[in-house]
């Protein structure tokens, strides 16, 4: 019987996906979530402003989206106060991580990330075949010094480094990370996430040039402005990188009502402010929670706390299967020393009731199977 004639490379990846979605889990327990805490989306919401105006787009929905994101594309030129040929909007910025990836990376080309950091970027560098090289940790930050000299020694055409972090919620100044790139190597790119950004203290943004070539930034609506399903990232960078992404991204990709929603929640920055002190409220509450139960909450600059359940990644993953047997829905860090934590997405009220009542049954529990 004839077959498909997969790509080696094709043949070599696994059918794997860089998360196991909460919908996944639903459907494995034959229940639904009591709190949905771990995929760090906005449980707040987007600006009433903005499902207002995605629900007056619906009729139209027949209509493809503007290939060029066009209105949208100069409100986020405006709003950064650069040109339009510096911004460019794709879907969500996973998918946007994929269009660079193809854009750079080559089979066998090196690439530079940290142990532990954001999977999704791991997951598109295997799928063109890059060669990843790992740095750890350097006490819960990525370590833009190592990052760099790890890129130097292998020479990396690409290196990630996310600011805010995830999955541990740290960050670094901007104006430090601008002083690391005195040593970021020439040739190679450096790939800043700044998905968080809205949520980080004054400062975080790295003051870079837009026209820098050593950089490029990645933004998002699905964190702070609460649109993850909607699927609205962008990119900020040199006119001619930006431009590059038109060689190969998916012109139809971006849904025609999220470019609408995304423009008024971008318009109603009154309601993002709202938006950021409540998840600074609940940023302190889940705090609270883990000191309640004698846990040590992680500093954080995002809409997540990292919580350091005190011993190894087994103890934290059996915490975590506590918590999802009780039916709230959060997760943790995949490679060590990080994965002695578990990670908390901030929410409202109800949903943190929902942990501060099952955090201590299950750490009971995990106490209670932990070997003497």
């Amino acid at each position: 019987m004839t077959q498909p004639r997969y790509t080696p490379l094709a043949q070599s990846l696994p059918a794997s996906v860089p998360f196991v979605g909460p919908e996944a889990q639903e459907r494995q327990r034959g229940a639904p979530f009591v709190a949905r805490l771990g995929a760090n989306e906005n449980i707040f919401g987007p600006s009433p402003k903005a499902i207002a105006a995605m629900q007056a787009s619906v009729a139209e929905i027949w209509k493809y989206g503007d290939p060029e994101s066009h209105e949208l594309r100069a409100a986020l030129a405006a709003h950064h106060g650069i040109s339009t040929d510096n911004v460019l909007v794709g879907e969500g910025i996973d998918g946007l991580l994929g269009y660079l990836v193809r854009l750079l990376i080559a089979e066998g080309d090196a690439v530079v990330t940290s142990l532990g950091a954001y999977p999704t970027f791991n997951y598109h560098v295997a799928g063109f075949g890059g060669v990843l090289h790992t740095v750890p940790y350097k006490d819960d930050h990525e370590d833009p010094y190592a990052l760099f000299a790890k890129a130097a020694e292998v020479g990396a055409k690409l290196v990630y480094l996310a600011n805010p972090d995830n999955p541990m919620g740290s960050w670094h100044s901007g104006a430090d990370l601008l002083a690391a790139l005195d040593q970021l190597p020439d040739g190679c790119l450096l790939l800043l996430d700044e998905a968080y950004i809205e949520c980080a203290p004054e400062g975080t943004a790295t003051p870079v040039d837009i026209n820098d070539p050593r950089v490029i930034r990645t933004r998002t609506f699905s964190k702070a402005y609460g649109m993850a399903g909607a699927r609205v990232g962008y990119v900020l960078g040199a006119a001619e990188l930006i431009g590059a992404f038109n060689k190969v991204r998916n012109h139809f990709g971006m849904n025609r009502s999220a470019q609408i929603g995304a423009l008024a929640a971008l318009e109603d920055q009154d309601w993002l402010a709202e938006v950021v002190a409540r998840i600074g409220a609940a940023r302190d509450r889940i705090g609270q929670i883990a000191r309640d139960n004698g846990l040590v909450p992680l500093p954080s600059a995002t809409n997540f706390v990292a919580i350091d359940c005190g011993h190894d990644g087994d103890f934290a993953k059996a915490v975590l299967d506590g918590l999802v047997a009780r039916g709230i829905f959060v997760r943790m860090p995949f490679a060590a020393p990080q994965n002695r934590c578990i990670r908390i997405s901030c929410g409202p009220d109800d949903q943190l009731d929902a942990l501060a009542e099952a955090l201590p049954l299950a750490l009971a529990d995990a106490r209670a199977a932990r070997p003497a």
